[in-house]
């Protein structure tokens, strides 16, 4: 894995490269490795969703998930999103796992908060913060200094297929602009309702990893489609004068 290569290229902030992480929350749950397989080696990262049932209603997958994944795909960058109440059981079933990065939410209380992203980097692991529509940017500022990525959820966090919230584009921009006024590292990630239609608006907003599940597994052909939004996307960078 390049792990490394995704952050030191945040070096040069004139040109822009654009992540794509499908979620593999919008495949069919039997055929999941199906699924992956055709990405046809399209993807960027792998996105995982891990819901408990409380945090969001809704569940999802397990660490024996994330496992299986890093068996099939041992070279893959996996991106494991937690939405769950207890980070004291789950996140080191996760880091044992062999995740590449995890992210959890800026909801949790602010001393566990910290406590939990400073252990996923002990772990070596990178760590991600993730802020849900109904939160303001003063949630995840305490801790910004210390995570590789956050992700501003473009949606109720909790089930596929919804659309995008438009909004949420303003909290990416102002990402944007605190990344470059303080010289934080972070990527900057979106997740919920992102397509081909609205996709050159979300990177034009400052996303530098994008997570779409139901556009791109309910395609006739996945790859294409991840094809068609990269392609969408670096058109609207390039005529922006910012594209790689």
């Amino acid at each position: 894995m390049r792990t490394n290569s995704y952050w030191e290229e945040m070096k040069d902030r004139r040109r822009r490269r654009v992540l794509f992480a499908p979620s593999l929350l919008g495949a069919d749950p039997l055929f999941v490795g199906a699924a992956v397989d055709g990405l046809k080696g399209r993807q960027d990262w792998l996105h995982l969703d891990i819901m408990d049932g409380h945090f969001v209603r809704n569940l999802s997958f397990g660490p024996a998930m994330a496992k299986a994944l890093r068996r099939r795909y041992p070279d893959a960058f996996i991106d494991a999103h937690l939405m769950v109440d207890r980070l004291d059981v789950l996140l080191p079933l996760f880091v044992d796992a062999g995740v590449s990065l995890l992210t959890i939410h800026a909801e949790t209380e602010p001393q566990l908060l910290h406590a939990s992203l400073s252990s996923i980097r002990r772990a070596g692991l990178r760590a991600g913060v993730a802020l849900g529509p109904a939160s303001g940017l003063e949630r995840v500022r305490p801790v910004l200094e210390i995570v590789d990525l956050v992700l501003v959820m473009s949606v109720t966090p909790g089930f596929g297929g919804q659309s995008l919230i438009e909004t949420t584009l303003e909290r990416t921009r102002d990402l944007v602009r605190l990344r470059a006024a303080e010289g934080y590292r972070y990527l900057i990630q979106m997740d919920g309702g992102i397509n081909g239609d609205n996709v050159g608006r979300v990177v034009l907003a400052g996303c530098d990893v994008v997570v779409a599940g139901s556009a791109v597994f309910e395609a006739p052909d996945p790859g294409a489609c991840l094809d068609a939004m990269r392609a969408k996307a670096k058109e609207a960078l390039d005529d922006a004068g910012i594209g790689s």
